[in-house]
C-alpha cells in the first residue's frame, strides 16, 4: 500500500481538453473540485480521479458548455489549480487548423514549438517583487511528446478510420476569436507555421513556469483559408472532425498513463531552480505565500 501511493504521488497526469474527455473506462475514485487561485477561479472544476497506479486530472478550457473565448480563458488560474493539485504532466488537446497540404483534416500533430501572436493575454506567475525568466526555447517535454507520439501511433492504427500523426510541427497561436483572413494565412504559411489555434498560449508558457511537462497534442480539423480547393473554414465543418477525433483523443490519454515514467524527470521539472533573479529576502512575504505552490522549493 505505500508503494501504491507513493506510485500514485508521482504519477500525476493533468488534461486540458474539452468537457467530457474524462469519460475513460478505468477510471476510478472520481469527484469534482472547485479551486479557488490567487489568480482567480479556472475554467472549470477540476475532475480528478486514478487510472490505474496515475492520478488524472481533467480541466475543460472553455468551461462547461463551451462558454469561453480563447482570450477570455483565464490561463493562469487554469494552470495554477492544476499545480495544487501536483499535476507534472499536462497534455494539451486542442483543434488547430491545417497549414500544410500533408496534414489533413482529422490527422493528428504532436507539437514542438509554437509561434505566439497572441495578445493582452496575463503570460507569467511573476511580478509584484518577484523576477523569473525561465527558458522557453524548447517548449515542449521532448520526453513527454515521444511518449504521447508513441501512444498515439499505436492507438490510431487501431481506429475506424485513417488518422495520420506527425511527429513535431510549429503552432501559430492567433488571438482570434474570429478566424484568420486569407492573406494572414498564406502570410503564415510563409513563416513555415504547420498548424494554427486560438489556446495555447500562454498556457505553454506557465506550465513552463509551474514546471509542469507540457505537450500539445493537436487536432487538424480543417485547412484554415489558404486552401483554394476546399471549402473556407466554418464552424460546422470544425465541429464535425472535432466530434471524428474526440474518440481518438479519449482513446490516447486512457493509454497514455501506462507508458508514463515513474518520476518526473525532463527539461520543466526544475525550470524555476535557476530562473528566479529576485533574493528570497527581497520578495515581499505575500508573494512567497501567494506562489508558494510554484516556489516554495527554491524560496522560504
Amino acid at each position: 500500500m505505500v508503494h501504491r501511493d507513493k506510485v500514485m504521488a508521482n504519477r500525476v497526469l493533468g488534461v486540458i481538453g474539452r468537457s467530457g474527455i474524462y469519460d475513460l473506462p478505468g477510471l476510478a475514485q472520481i469527484q469534482e473540485i472547485s479551486v479557488e487561485t490567487p489568480f482567480g477561479a479556472p475554467s472549470s472544476k477540476l475532475i480528478v480521479g486514478y487510472l490505474g497506479d496515475t492520478k488524472m486530472v481533467f480541466l475543460a478550457r472553455h468551461g462547461d458548455g463551451h462558454t469561453i473565448l480563447p482570450h477570455e480563458i483565464n490561463y493562469r488560474a487554469n494552470i495554477f489549480a492544476l499545480k495544487t493539485q501536483g499535476v507534472q504532466w499536462l497534455v494539451s488537446l486542442s483543434a488547430v487548423g491545417s497549414m500544410r497540404k500533408e496534414i489533413r483534416p482529422g490527422d493528428i500533430v504532436i507539437v514542438d514549438q509554437y509561434f505566439d501572436r497572441t495578445h493582452g493575454r496575463a503570460s507569467t506567475f511573476f511580478g509584484d517583487g518577484i523576477v523569473a525568466h525561465v527558458g522557453f526555447g524548447d517548449p515542449v517535454s521532448p520526453v513527454l511528446a515521444e511518449l504521447v507520439h508513441k501512444v498515439a501511433c499505436q492507438r490510431s492504427a487501431e481506429f475506424r478510420h485513417e488518422v495520420r500523426v506527425h511527429q513535431g510541427g510549429t503552432y501559430m497561436v492567433m488571438n482570434g476569436p474570429q478566424f484568420s483572413t486569407r492573406a494572414e494565412s498564406n502570410i503564415y504559411r510563409g513563416w513555415g507555421v504547420d498548424v494554427i489555434g486560438m489556446t495555447n498560449m500562454p498556457e505553454a508558457k506557465l506550465a513552463r513556469e509551474a514546471e509542469m511537462s507540457f505537450c500539445t497534442v493537436a487536432l487538424s480539423t480543417d485547412y484554415d483559408c489558404w486552401h483554394e480547393d476546399e471549402d473556407d473554414v466554418s464552424v460546422e465543418s470544425v465541429l464535425a472532425i472535432v466530434k471524428q477525433n474526440a474518440e481518438l483523443a479519449r482513446d490516447i490519454v486512457a493509454h497514455l498513463p501506462a507508458v508514463l515514467p515513474e518520476t518526473h524527470s525532463c527539461i520543466a521539472s526544475n525550470a524555476l531552480q535557476y530562473a528566479i533573479m529576485t533574493p528570497a529576502d527581497r520578495i515581499p512575504n505575500e508573494t512567497k505565500e501567494r506562489l508558494a505552490p510554484l516556489i516554495a522549493k527554491y524560496v522560504s
